[in-house]
C-alpha cells in the first residue's frame, strides 16, 4: 500500500497557479549561500563574524522557504542585516572585496551573477529586494480574499492608502540605489550584472511606483463625492506622465531582451494606454462645459480618443497577461471599473449629439494636447541605518591587539580535520 501511495502521488499533477497582478512586482532576487566566515575570519571580530553569517542565513533560509511571501519576517531580517553590512562598506576597514556574495532569482533559482566580491553590491542587493518586498505588499493589500463567497471584492480605502505608502517607499528605495550606491561600484563589477541592475531599469520600477500610487489615488478621487472633475484630470495626466517616463526608460535599456524585461514593458504600456483614456476622458468632460460650438466639438474628440485608447488597453492588458511569465489580470477596480463603462457610453452619446459640428469644423477633429501639470507624487527619501556599535567594538579590539595574519587555506583545511 505504501509503495501504491508513493506511485499516486509521483504520479499527481502539479496544480498551477497564475498569480493576479494589480501592482507589478519585477521578479525578485534572493541571497545565495556564501561564504563569510573564511574570508572574515581574523580579520574582524569572530562574533561579528558569526552575527553577519548567522543574519544573511535566516535571510536565505526564509527566503526560499516561504517563496518570498513572508514579506515583514524578510523585511525585519534585512533591515537587521543592514547595519552589519555596511561595517564591510567602510574603506577604513578595507574589507570591501574580501566576500564573495551570490544572489539568485527566486523564480527560477539561476544565479544571476557569478559570484560578486564587493560589498557594495551586497548592500545594493539588500535595499533593492527592500523595495520588491514593499512593492510585493502592496499588490497584496491591492488583491483581498473574498471569504464571503459572493464574489465581490472590495478593497478598503485604508488598504488603498497603505499600499501608496508602499509603493512610495519602494521608489525611494530604488532612487537611493541609483544615486548613493552605483558610483561605489567600479565598472568592472556593473558588468557582472543582471539585467535588473542594468541602466534605466531601477530608474523605471522606481517612476512606475509613483504611476501606481497616483493611479490609486485616480480610484480614491472616482468613489469620492466631493473630487472635482479637475482633481480627477490632473491625476489622470500625472500618471500619464509617470508611466510615460518609466516606458522611456525602460526602452532604452538593455533589459527588455529578455523574458522579464519583456513583461515588464507590456505592463507599462498597457498602463500607459489606460492612464491616457483617462485623461481624455475627464479633459473632454472639462471642456463640454463650455458654451460656444467649438468646445463641444474638442470634447467630443477626446471622449473618441478616449474610446480609442480604451479598445487598445484591452488589447495591451491582455497581452500583458500571455507574455511570459503568464499572469492574469484582477477583475476592474478604481478608475477603470467606472471608465470602461462610462467611456464608451458617453463617447457614443456625445458623438450622436454633436455629430453636425464634427461635420462643419473638419480642421478640428483631431484630439487636443492635454494640459501639462506638475507631478505631486515623490519618492519617500530613504535613509542608511547607524552603522552597528558592534564595529566600534571591533576597532577598539583590532587596535588593542596585533592583527592576527590571515588564516591559510591549508591551516583552515588542517583545523577543520
Amino acid at each position: 500500500m505504501g509503495c501504491s501511495a508513493s506511485m499516486y502521488a509521483v504520479g499527481k499533477r502539479k496544480k498551477t497557479c497564475i498569480p493576479e497582478v494589480v501592482v507589478y512586482v519585477p521578479s525578485m532576487r534572493i541571497p545565495a549561500q556564501s561564504d563569510l566566515q573564511r574570508p572574515l575570519r581574523g580579520l574582524i571580530l569572530q562574533d561579528l563574524v558569526d552575527r553577519l553569517a548567522c543574519l544573511r542565513n535566516q535571510i536565505v533560509l526564509v527566503a526560499e522557504d516561504t517563496g518570498g511571501s513572508a514579506v515583514a519576517e524578510l523585511r525585519r531580517a534585512l533591515e537587521e542585516y543592514l547595519p552589519l553590512l555596511i561595517g564591510l562598506t567602510k574603506k577604513e576597514h578595507g574589507l570591501e572585496g574580501l566576500v564573495e556574495f551570490n544572489w539568485k532569482n527566486l523564480e527560477d533559482g539561476r544565479l544571476q551573477e557569478n559570484s560578486v566580491a564587493n560589498s557594495w553590491f551586497e548592500l545594493l542587493s539588500v535595499i533593492h529586494m527592500i523595495a520588491m518586498l514593499n512593492l510585493s505588499e502592496a499588490n497584496s493589500l491591492m488583491i483581498p480574499k473574498d471569504h464571503s463567497g459572493s464574489g465581490i471584492r472590495v478593497v478598503s480605502s485604508d488598504c488603498k492608502r497603505d499600499s501608496v505608502d508602499l509603493l512610495l517607499k519602494a521608489s525611494g528605495c530604488l532612487v537611493f540605489c541609483v544615486r548613493e550606491i552605483m558610483a561605489h561600484l567600479p565598472p568592472d563589477i556593473k558588468k557582472k550584472f543582471s539585467e535588473v541592475f542594468q541602466d534605466g531599469v531601477l530608474e523605471a520600477i522606481s517612476i512606475q511606483a509613483l504611476g501606481q500610487g497616483t493611479e490609486i489615488q485616480l480610484g480614491l478621487a472616482v468613489e469620492s463625492q466631493k473630487a472635482s472633475l479637475s482633481v480627477k484630470r490632473r491625476l489622470a495626466c500625472e500618471q500619464l506622465i509617470y508611466f510615460g517616463q518609466a516606458y522611456h526608460c525602460l526602452s532604452e535599456s538593455s533589459n527588455t531582451s529578455n523574458m522579464h524585461g519583456k513583461k515588464h514593458l507590456c505592463f507599462i504600456k498597457w498602463k500607459f494606454l489606460e492612464a491616457k483614456a483617462a485623461a481624455y476622458y475627464y479633459h473632454g468632460l472639462i471642456l463640454d462645459k463650455g458654451t460656444e460650438p467649438a468646445c463641444h466639438v474638442t470634447a467630443v474628440c477626446c471622449f473618441l480618443a478616449a474610446d480609442g485608447l480604451l479598445s487598445e488597453s484591452k488589447k495591451a492588458c491582455l497581452t500583458f497577461c500571455l507574455t511570459t511569465p503568464v499572469t492574469r489580470s484582477p477583475p476592474l477596480w478604481g478608475a477603470m471599473k467606472h471608465l470602461h463603462q462610462k467611456i464608451p457610453e458617453v463617447a457614443a452619446r456625445k458623438s450622436q449629439m454633436y455629430g453636425y459640428l464634427l461635420e462643419e469644423e473638419k480642421a478640428l477633429q483631431a484630439p487636443p494636447d492635454l494640459p501639462d501639470f506638475q507631478l505631486s507624487l515623490a519618492p519617500d527619501d530613504y535613509l542608511l541605518p547607524e552603522i552597528d556599535s558592534a564595529w566600534d567594538c571591533n576597532k577598539c579590539e583590532i587596535q588593542s591587539q596585533p592583527l592576527k595574519e590571515h588564516p591559510k587555506d591549508s591551516e583552515d583545511d588542517t583545523e577543520t580535520e
